[in-house]
């Protein structure tokens, strides 16, 4: 079985307030052995901190979610500063822009954005990246920021080759989760072929986007395992091998031992 490591999850969700601690368990049992749980608002944060209290599997970035930005208020940015203590938090994310859901302006976004990277480079933490609809700003703002001197994760990358290499560039890796299984994703199955493998990640964002066979269904962690079958086939590696991969590029990433 293949040590797996699922680099982006939000297993404090509600969805799993009925097994949350099977459904865990059903992931290590599966193989994955390291997990980076998101806390991304006011009340996720707490959460997912909680969580990482609880496994010594599991770690946690914090921060502030673009599509949550409206609703920061003064001193939570000071709030995530002081959280960052925790000795299991290894980044700041999932901090971006995000164009599709209109629930903050995109100035707002922007700001919280800018902010969090300058705090991420304050602290010497990797930052972790939402995307959605927002490829040029993004691009733009992380080389304006000078991102590129704490770097991170472009998570579950939904850009095209060319908008990888840029970020690539500026010392992130790329991340793939359940996409790289659908049958028509040719984009992201040629960004995971074309991207170095000393740049690679996996991760589920469960419960959300989940892998093919079970598309539609909700996302459990322990998924991983079939992004790393799909990765392994688009790379022309062993399910072991993109799981060692992966695993050694994310405890790099995140600073883990």
């Amino acid at each position: 079985m293949p040590s797996l490591f699922d680099t982006h999850t939000h297993m404090d969700a509600p969805q799993y307030d009925e097994d949350r601690h099977e459904m865990i368990n059903r992931a290590i049992e599966a193989g994955v052995e390291l997990f980076v749980n998101i806390g991304f608002n006011r009340e996720t944060i707490p959460t997912t901190l909680a969580l990482a209290d609880q496994y010594k599997q599991i770690f946690a970035a914090i921060g502030w979610h673009p599509v949550d930005s409206i609703f920061m208020q003064e001193g939570d940015l000071e709030w995530i500063e002081e959280l960052t203590k925790h000795p299991k938090v290894v980044a700041i994310g999932e901090i971006g822009l995000d164009y599709h859901w209109d629930t903050s302006p995109k100035d707002v976004q922007q700001r919280v954005f800018r902010e969090q990277i300058r705090l991420a480079k304050k602290l010497g933490k990797p930052i972790v990246i939402h995307n959605r609809d927002a490829h040029e700003d993004i691009v733009r703002i992380l080389k304006e920021e000078k991102a590129d001197e704490v770097g991170g994760v472009m998570h579950c990358f939904s850009g095209s080759w060319e908008t990888a290499k840029k970020c690539l560039d500026m010392n992130f890796y790329i991340s793939f989760g359940g996409p790289i299984t659908f049958k028509n994703a040719r984009v992201p199955k040629e960004v995971l072929f074309n991207t170095p493998q000393d740049k690679i990640l996996i991760e589920t964002d469960s419960p959300y986007l989940t892998p093919h066979p079970f598309r539609g269904k909700r996302n459990e962690s322990g998924y991983v395992s079939l992004v790393a079958q799909s990765a392994a086939e688009i790379k022309g590696l062993t399910v072991e091998e993109i799981g060692a991969i992966t695993m050694e590029n994310g405890k790099k990433c995140f600073g883990i031992e």
